[in-house]
């Protein structure tokens, strides 16, 4: 087996290796970086480019759904969680374990099949093990995050097929500040959970060459106010049916029954605190760069209470103490030649452990994680109508589970990959076309106190691909098209899984003779602009074979349901849509109308409806924006979800009123915004039903928040 001192090693001989040699410009190409927002308020830069492309691509032409958070909208839409931050954004709803542990869900689509990055490079996390998991990615720092959803995705991994959302930061400076010192600092309060977070970050050069970067943040929450009852009506039904019970022996139990249907109004042991700190440098010329940096993140949070509701029922609320270390490296050189233009490579080391802790305080389960992902792109120079990227991506893992809940053996993964995309541009016609080979084994080694249901190693092969065409109808108008075949291995939870796993309230068992899950995709997309308005529609339909999921057996084994992971032929489809338009203007005042809407209809084949599916959407805008100050008002519709898996239970829909100020005292050229919102107005109770929690976890009740950018 590799350790993970062999592995550093060969990390810094590939790294030795991609640095040199070093030769002609790379700096021009400035919009390789993140693109900047020209005057910080709602409008988008004339051309919009899109970072998580592996070569320089405006936004119209990409053929995935794409969404694209940055300037005074990521500061509006800033949450503690990286879900909650992107709950407007089309195509995405949330795990919603509470106001600490929310993951996205693209199309319908979570876990496994959605990538987070830092920058290109994953979070090297366990947030994908389970819901109540933190992401280990700030959203505090970030910078601009890109939602990418379609088969241009994969170019990340496999696993990739609902879509990818990257982080992208500054931890490692891509530019030379202009002065001697340039800072940013965020401070923000919400009402609801008596939110206070501050963040900041400095970079100074050290000659005409070298930056130095250093950041940090600060989050403190208490008890989420919510807007009614903590358990839905159903569980509130079961509570209150059990609190009568007229047996000697069960009549504490039935006492708590009925207090725990009478909660209101706060959500119990949903608090949390989170620091980080960062450090990074920079070698920037004319010819690349290169950087590094180090990070730390410390979190204390509790996950929201589930309530017994019967008897027999197991009743948790447990806290996790949470910590990592992160190592990130980046490097990027220009070749000058005409096969050639540039090479990038990207790397992540991370130590990650977090403990679940009882209420006493002691450690009840341990997870420890060790990984590690690479990234190395040859970008090819222009010729003619042809461009494009090829590569190679790596990731290790070594991941334990120890303690009375250790529902996975102690386990390894490690996974290489070769990717290409290849673009013929045409003017009017673009063509497309990507492809993926990915080798990846699994291997159990269960210890004496952990599950014995598999011990070896699992080695799979996949192959992914997509063909597509785009054709511009006009100057800013582009339709297109693509078609795609993915392969994804098994994890390690859905092949080696076999006990009570807290966090989802499940004893869960995996299959280690699962096969490669595999689909056929197509999607289609539109997207323009013209003379103050703009639209963007995507429509896709994906054919699921061997397709992993978790089915309820009915039975109970140490307190628990059992969900067994199976496999079966399921399909997913719907549509994302999303515009603005300018209205009016009164001087240099501009009325500006906009909305989205998103639906995914899935279903497993012979069994019902997909678990946790979210309804459809409805969200309406409208607001004045000035170079001084923007009022916008919007209206959210949530649909109710009635089409649901076996022993879920059916959510309520709901309608949200929300309100936003954005201030710049002395207009865009001064370093100085304030953003004032007010979020679910009228207070409604309202519930995810993607949420395994939402039962006894709504979300937030009226909350009035403030925020305050600084920056010179």
């Amino acid at each position: 087996m590799i350790t993970f001192r062999a592995k550093r090693h060969a990390f810094l001989a590939t790294l030795a290796f991609s640095l040199f040699p070093i030769s002609p410009a790379l700096a021009s190409d400035e919009a390789d970086g993140p693109a900047k927002d020209t005057d910080e308020v709602h409008k988008r830069p004339s051309t919009d480019i899109i970072v998580t492309a592996p070569f320089r691509r405006e936004r119209v032409d990409i053929l995935s759904g794409v969404s694209v958070l940055q300037g005074v909208e990521l500061i509006q839409a800033t949450r503690p969680t990286i879900g909650e931050t992107l709950q407007h954004t089309p195509g995405v709803s949330s795990t919603s374990f509470g106001p600490n542990a929310s993951r996205p869900i693209l199309r319908g689509l979570q876990g496994e099949r959605v990538r987070i990055l830092t920058d290109g490079i994953g979070s090297i996390d366990v947030s994908n093990t389970s819901v109540d998991h933190a992401v280990v990615v700030n959203p505090l720092l970030a910078e601009r995050i890109e939602v990418l959803r379609g088969p241009e995705s994969l170019l990340y991994g496999s696993s990739a097929i609902g879509g990818v959302v990257n982080v992208i930061d500054k931890r490692i400076p891509r530019s030379m500040p202009g002065e001697p010192i340039h800072i940013d600092a965020i401070a923000t309060y919400g009402s609801a959970a008596n939110e206070r977070s501050a963040s900041g970050s400095a970079d100074a050069p050290l000659g005409d060459k070298f930056v130095v970067h250093a950041d940090g943040s600060y989050l403190k929450t208490d008890n989420l106010r919510i807007g009614g009852h903590v358990l839905s009506s159903s569980a509130r039904a079961e509570a209150l049916g059990n609190a009568g019970m007229e047996d000697d022996d069960q009549l504490d139990e039935g006492i708590n029954f009925a207090e725990s249907a009478a909660l209101r109004k706060k959500l119990p042991n949903s608090f949390g605190e989170t620091w980080t700190a960062g450090v990074g440098a920079a070698l920037i010329t004319d010819t690349g760069n290169f950087g590094i940096a180090y990070s730390h993140y410390d979190s204390l949070y509790g996950v929201p209470i589930r309530y017994a509701t019967g008897p027999g029922q197991e009743q948790e609320g447990p806290r996790l103490d949470l910590k990592q270390n992160r190592i990130d490296a980046r490097a990027e050189v220009a070749t000058g030649g005409d096969l050639l233009k540039s090479i990038r490579f990207r790397y992540g080391y991370a130590n990650y452990r977090h403990f679940e802790l009882e209420e006493d305080g002691e450690i009840g389960t341990a997870f420890y994680n060790k990984g590690m992902e690479g990234r190395l792109e040859l970008i090819q120079a222009q010729r003619g109508a042809w461009t494009g990227a090829t590569g190679g991506q790596f990731y290790i893992r070594d991941f334990n589970v120890v303690g009375e809940e250790a529902f996975l053996p102690k386990n390894s993964t490690q996974q290489f990959g070769l990717f290409t995309l290849q673009q013929l541009d045409y003017g009017a016609l673009k063509l497309e076309a990507g492809a993926r080979y990915e080798r990846t084994s699994l291997e159990a080694k269960p210890g004496d106190d952990q599950p014995q249901f598999f011990d070896g190693k699992r080695t799979f092969d996949a192959f992914s691909a997509s063909l597509g065409a785009s054709y511009g109808l006009g100057e800013a108008w582009r339709i297109g098209a693509s078609v795609s075949r993915t392969t994804r291995a098994p994890s390690a939870e859905e092949l080696f899984a076999n006990g009570p796993h807290a966090g989802t309230e499940a004893f869960e068992i995996g299959d280690p003779g699962f096969g490669n899950e595999r689909s056929w995709g197509i999607q289609a997309v539109l997207r323009g602009k013209g003379p103050g308005y703009s639209l963007e529609a995507s429509a896709y339909y994906n054919w699921f074979s061997n397709f992993i999921y978790q089915n309820s057996t009915g039975e109970v084994e140490d307190g628990l349901p059992v969900y067994q992971f199976s496999q079966a032929k399921a399909r997913y489809y719907g549509f994302e849509i999303q515009g603005s338009a300018n209205l009016a203007e009164f001087g240099d005042a501009t009325l500006v109308a906009d909305g989205l809407a998103d639906y995914v209809h899935a279903k497993i084949v012979n069994a019902g409806p997909a678990p946790r599916i979210p309804p459809l959407r409805l969200l309406g805008g409208l607001g004045v924006t000035s170079p001084k100050i923007d009022v916008r008002g919007e209206v959210e519709w949530v649909d109710d979800q009635t089409r649901i898996s076996t022993f879920e239970t059916p959510t309520n829909g709901y309608t949200m009123v929300n309100a936003e100020v954005n201030v710049r005292p002395w207009g865009t050229e001064r370093p100085l915004s304030f953003a004032l919102s007010a979020n679910n107005i009228f207070d409604v109770n309202a519930r995810r039903h993607s949420s395994f929690l939402k039962d006894f976890a709504p979300l937030s009740g009226r909350d009035f928040r403030l925020a305050a950018k600084f920056s010179f």
